[in-house]
């Protein structure tokens, strides 16, 4: 179990956030609906699903090997 305030907590919910917005920028009624502000504190998340999916290699590996991290140790 992570603690929500240690560094690994906060790396998983950050990819957590990031993985979720990308999957919700494909659908077209939720990206509509929960990604149409760019500016603000909704802004946060059309950053991150532009990040999710213009970087989504690097955003896979990364979350496998947090995936190893947390059932390893």
């Amino acid at each position: 179990m992570t603690n929500a305030y240690s560094f690994e907590g906060i790396v998983i919910v950050g990819l957590l956030v990031i993985c979720t917005c990308a999957y919700m920028r494909r659908v077209p009624r939720l990206k509509q609906w929960f990604l149409s502000e760019k500016k603000g504190i909704f802004g946060i998340f059309y950053k991150a699903s532009v990040i999710g999916t213009r970087l989504h290699v690097a955003v896979a590996l990364i979350c496998a090997l947090m995936a190893f991290y947390v059932l390893l140790l």
